[in-house]
């Protein structure tokens, strides 16, 4: 990693053990709130299948690698991401046990990552440019992980509204690696393929794809959820609400983020601080208990 802006040099990117203990978190963790939370709660069902794609992906990429400082960034990319998969499924676990059943839209998400984004049996160059397609569409996808992270790391209205602290510590300790490790897709594009045409092209394609999976799960959150019961709408627009009450990101934070991805100097070092998101690793609840 390179350091820039006051980023700490030298640092190794590794998967952290964490413990978290789901049976006293409420289905509705953010009190009073049941749109906010289920507007976050859209990433659990979106992040297992998603980030499983990643580490098959980057699998793929590490032998093309020539630079042994990245290859190194991109095996503990690797680790965190199988790492916060696994965390994520447990919390569909917990939301099963509630009577929440999330597995018809899981079932929809693990097609679009496995089918619609998978290996599609090519060979040769074929295969090489897919690959690099797939690099770049994870480079605009970490770019927003990136963006939450730093976030919810510095989301207070969440703690004043009382969200449940097990809950917000996994957000904070999945955002915080995002933080630290939000430079490593980027570079791996940029060693590849690094084509400004592909980044736009790729940035372009996240939005329109993450938007219809965001307000599909929105509404089957709502719509599933046995306590509401479909009695409120979901959807993407709730986010002006929420966001101006500083429950979930708001979308005018989102849309200047890209604006700033699009710029050829973009620089994914400028998004966070990897000290904070250092200083949260390292007090982190689950973490400590995992050390226990």
């Amino acid at each position: 990693m390179t350091a820039q802006l006051g980023e700490p040099d030298n640092l190794v990117l590794q998967a952290r053990d964490v413990r978290f203990d789901w049976s006293a978190v409420p289905l509705h963790w953010i009190p009073g709130d049941p749109v906010a939370t289920h507007l976050i709660n859209v990433l659990h069902m979106l992040l297992p299948a998603g980030e499983e794609w990643f580490v098959r992906v980057f699998k793929q990429a590490v032998p093309l690698i020539r630079d042994d400082e990245l290859r190194e960034d991109v095996l503990g990319f690797i680790g965190q991401e199988a790492m916060h998969a696994a965390s994520h499924d447990a919390v569909l676990d917990h939301f099963i046990e509630q009577g929440l059943d999330v597995r018809p839209f899981v079932r929809q998400v693990e097609f679009f990552f496995e089918s619609m984004l998978g290996d599609r049996g090519l060979t040769g160059e074929r295969q090489r440019a897919w690959l690099y397609e797939r690099i770049s569409l994870i480079a605009a996808i970490e770019h927003f992980t990136g963006v939450l992270g730093d976030w919810i790391l510095n989301a207070e209205a969440l703690d004043e509204a009382g969200a449940d602290p097990m809950m917000l510590d996994l957000l904070r300790w999945h955002g915080a690696e995002e933080v630290e490790h939000r430079h490593v897709a980027h570079d791996l594009f940029m060693h590849l393929d690094g084509r400004y045409s592909a980044r736009l092209r790729a940035m372009a394609e996240t939005v329109t794809a993450l938007v219809s999976l965001w307000q599909r799960g929105h509404r089957y959150l709502m719509a599933a959820d046995p306590i509401v019961k479909g009695r409120i709408k979901g959807g993407v627009r709730h986010i002006r609400r929420t966001g101006r009450a500083g429950l979930t990101p708001e979308g005018r934070m989102v849309a200047a983020s890209i604006r700033r991805y699009m710029r050829r100097d973009y620089s994914p070092l400028n998004e966070g601080s990897t000290e904070q998101a250092l200083a949260y690793l390292a007090t982190s609840p689950a973490a400590q208990a995992a050390l226990r």
